[in-house]
């Protein structure tokens, strides 16, 4: 039986995907494969004739902006966004014309089109805002389907089907199991070690100490290959709103500036916001990127860490695996006891949680012992909360791509504003992250991921 714990593991926190949503893209992607892979299962696929896919809620808002019926298709196909090409996601629904033939589930052929997603922005199933049911019929349209299912795309790429158990569950015992900040801490007292080691005894308890490390060093290496992607490519980013690319400027600018004037000024949030802009710009691209906790906040941490390895003396390997260790276990507990969805929480949810993520880290490989750690954390969280999630034209790219690079500078500010301090602070991180979670409670619909408040309806778009 397994064990009710906050802890997720990196490997599942950390994916690497596709742009441009966790939650819009990379969710519905698996649900879909998901329920392909069902039919398979069920010995019934060869029946299906005809598909359909209904998106409700934040789903069914700006599921045209972030590619999701595009990645319905994908997943029905088979495809995976750990491994697909996304040249091989893109305009899969937004090109067809007429009818065209599917390989569902890689192997049978069925008859799709247009019409066959459909979007109920209205409708707001109760186990989450975004939702979305997959239906498969035989011969006759008319009648019962083959397999109908209800999946949620619950942030960070996760999926839930209806009426499957709510929470992380730990197939395999975990050696320090935590549910709390306040728990957390207190293994590290107990034991006396950091967050990261903690972290590290509960991922080899499930993955072993070679999986794990060779899981995080690819994590490390997608996340750095996105950044260097970022920083070369030019152009404008799809989706019509006309948003130029500034990463690679930013990057000669910085180079120049560097190379001539023998750093007279300290560049280091200059390029630490370049890093931030070429991953959301890779991300808003529809590019390879990795889920950190989701893709909205996807360049927060890679921004980090790279501002670690570059500007912080004696930084190193193993400096970055500890960086990631941290990050996940302070994710787990946001995602354990908040959210970490736009559509859920609001910006602050998913910002936010990066941006705790990362400030906790960067304390905690700069030497900080748990408790400023975990004061980092709360300082990066406090100052996102009621943070709203209301993307122009429904595409990750006004305000989100800017407030990446924000959130990264105030990390680091975290960061080193702990550092000064000794760990005590009024305001824990339980505290704040639960504050978090009545906050995007209260928050209005409108102002989480559906573009009917805030900037999504006073920004005209050209």
């Amino acid at each position: 039986m397994g064990q009710v714990t906050a802890y997720v593991s990196a490997l599942d926190l950390f994916s690497i995907g596709i742009g441009p949503s966790s939650s819009h893209t990379v969710g519905p992607m698996r649900a879909a494969q998901a329920f392909a892979e069902h039919l398979a299962g069920s010995g019934r696929l060869t029946e299906v004739r005809r598909l359909r896919c209904s998106l409700f809620g934040s789903l069914g808002s700006t599921g045209l902006g972030h590619g999701t019926p595009d990645a319905i298709l994908a997943g029905l196909a088979g495809l995976t966004p750990e491994v697909c090409d996304p040249a091989d996601v893109r305009n899969r629904w937004a090109h067809l014309e007429g009818e065209t033939t599917l390989l569902l589930n890689g192997t049978h052929p069925v008859a799709v089109n247009k019409t066959d997603v459909v979007f109920e922005p209205r409708t707001r199933l109760p186990g989450h805002p975004n939702a979305m049911t997959l239906s498969a019929w035989g011969a006759d349209p008319t009648g019962p389907a083959l397999l109908e299912e209800t999946y949620y795309s619950i942030g960070g790429g996760f999926i839930r089907r209806d009426g499957d158990p709510v929470g992380p569950v730990a197939m395999v015992a975990q050696p320090m199991p935590y549910a709390s900040s306040a728990a957390l801490l207190a293994l590290c007292d107990g034991h006396g070690i950091g967050i990261c080691d903690v972290a590290r005894a509960n991922e080899e308890a499930v993955h072993g100490a070679d999986r794990l490390d060779a899981g995080l060093d690819a994590i490390w290496t997608a996340m750095h290959a996105c950044v260097e992607a970022g920083l070369d490519a030019s152009g404008t980013l799809p989706g019509g709103l006309g948003v130029k690319r500034r990463a690679a400027a930013v990057r000669m600018q910085l180079e120049e500036y560097d190379g001539l004037r023998q750093r007279e000024r300290d560049t280091s949030t200059e390029w630490l916001h370049a890093f931030a802009l070429a991953v959301n710009e890779e991300n808003a691209s529809g590019g390879r990127v990795v889920t950190a906790p989701t893709n909205g906040a996807a360049g927060i941490i890679p921004a980090v860490a790279h501002y670690y390895l570059r500007f912080v003396p004696g930084a190193d390997p193993a400096g970055i695996r500890r960086f990631l260790l941290t990050a996940v276990a302070i994710g787990s507990l946001v995602k354990a006891n908040a959210s970490i969805s736009g559509a859920e929480g609001g910006c602050q949810a998913e910002v936010g949680s990066a941006c705790a993520m990362a400030a906790g880290a960067l304390c905690a490989v700069l030497g900080g012992t748990p408790r400023q750690v975990e004061n980092a954390a709360e300082i990066a969280m406090e100052h996102h909360l009621g943070l709203t999630c209301d993307p122009v034209g429904g595409l990750v790219q006004v305000p989100c791509i800017e407030r990446n690079a924000i959130a990264a500078s105030t990390a680091v500010s975290a960061a080193r504003l702990a550092l000064h301090g000794d760990g005590t602070h009024l305001v824990s991180l339980d505290t704040v992250i639960e504050t978090m979670r009545q906050t995007g409670l209260d928050m209005m619909t409108k102002y989480k991921e559906t573009s009917e408040g805030g900037l999504a309806v006073n920004v005209i778009e050209c």
